[in-house]
């Protein structure tokens, strides 16, 4: 088993790389803020609620060296609706055709009986090199570290296949994640960079917009409501008659729950609860477009939209 730490030794001069790197892991193991660490930047929805993240995210990492493009994929999980099936089918497509797996298990968290299902999964891929990645090290002490790297490299033999790296981090702490990208470099193919440098990711703008709002309309609901909330960015335009020097981008978005009952929560009293979200949001999307916005938010009722298969064409699944 080899443990990486940072006093591994750098590799010599070598050819320009570029590919693609995919997290897996199940939900909330901690796969979009190591994304967001290594990008340098929020490209990856980030929430404390499991199964966020839906669309396959793509963070670059631009080095001298080498283009690491990563696909951040959703928790692969056993499907509970047509939604979970489809996150599923996702995963496994994304497995297919990437270069380098990191399979990311938190350092706070027993092996279960998910993080098995996955890693027979990831057995049953014999060409595609895997990299255990034991996430969340700020949580633990070294002693329960030491116990989990050990359980990360006993299931991957109980399988019958090896980790071509096992390295523990913490992207909170930002300890070790650079480490993790020279670790990942080497395990991509020769060739010049695949996306412009300065590109974070090439996700739409439309989309990151939709998940910024989503992701600030997840803070601090219930428990039952984080599946069920779905944004559409209907529209996002300039303000016309604007100078040049003050420009200003109205975007029209949609929250969709799937009962009536759930608008009130999404809501709040006296539409408190609605106004944070757009505030927190528009915050966050004016950084990311670098530019002011005019955000108009409408929540509306989809019914039972995880199951059916017309409404989840219609939110983009």
């Amino acid at each position: 088993m080899s443990v990486r730490t940072q006093s591994s030794e750098q590799s010599a001069e070598a050819a320009h790389r570029a590919g693609f790197a995919c997290f897996v892991g199940r939900p909330n193991a901690g796969k979009s803020t190591l994304t967001n660490a290594l990008v340098g930047k929020k490209v990856a929805i980030t929430s404390n609620r499991p199964q966020t993240t839906r669309h396959t995210v793509r963070g670059i990492v631009h080095r001298p060296e080498a283009q690491l493009i990563l696909v951040d994929t959703p928790g692969l999980h056993k499907p509970r609706t047509l939604l979970g099936e489809r996150l599923n089918d996702v995963v496994r497509a994304t497995w297919a055709e990437v270069d380098v797996i990191g399979f990311c298990l938190p350092a706070d968290q027993k092996i279960g009986p998910g993080d098995r299902f996955i890693a027979k999964e990831l057995a049953g891929i014999k060409r595609t090199p895997k990299i255990a990645i034991v996430t969340k090290t700020d949580l633990v002490d070294s002693k329960a570290l030491a116990e989990q790297l050990i359980a990360v490299d006993q299931m991957a033999r109980e399988l019958g296949f090896e980790w071509q790296e096992i390295v523990p981090v913490s992207a909170v702490g930002d300890q070790q994640v650079a480490l993790l990208a020279d670790l990942l470099v080497p395990l991509l193919p020769e060739g010049p960079a695949l996306y412009p440098e300065g590109d974070l990711t090439d996700e739409p703008e439309q989309v990151m917009v939709a998940e910024l709002i989503r992701e600030a309309a997840l803070e601090g609901v219930r428990d039952e409501l984080p599946h069920s909330i779905a944004v559409v960015v209907e529209e996002m335009l300039p303000r016309e008659d604007r100078p040049a020097d003050r420009p200003l981008v109205d975007i029209h978005a949609n929250i969709y729950i799937e009962r009536p009952s759930q608008k009130g929560i999404i809501i709040g009293p006296k539409g408190k609860r609605l106004k944070d979200v757009g505030v927190k949001s528009r915050q966050q999307i004016e950084a990311l477009l670098g530019t002011p916005v005019f955000l108009d938010l409408h929540v509306k009722v989809a019914k039972d939209w995880q199951r059916n298969p017309k409404q989840l064409r219609r939110l983009g699944f």
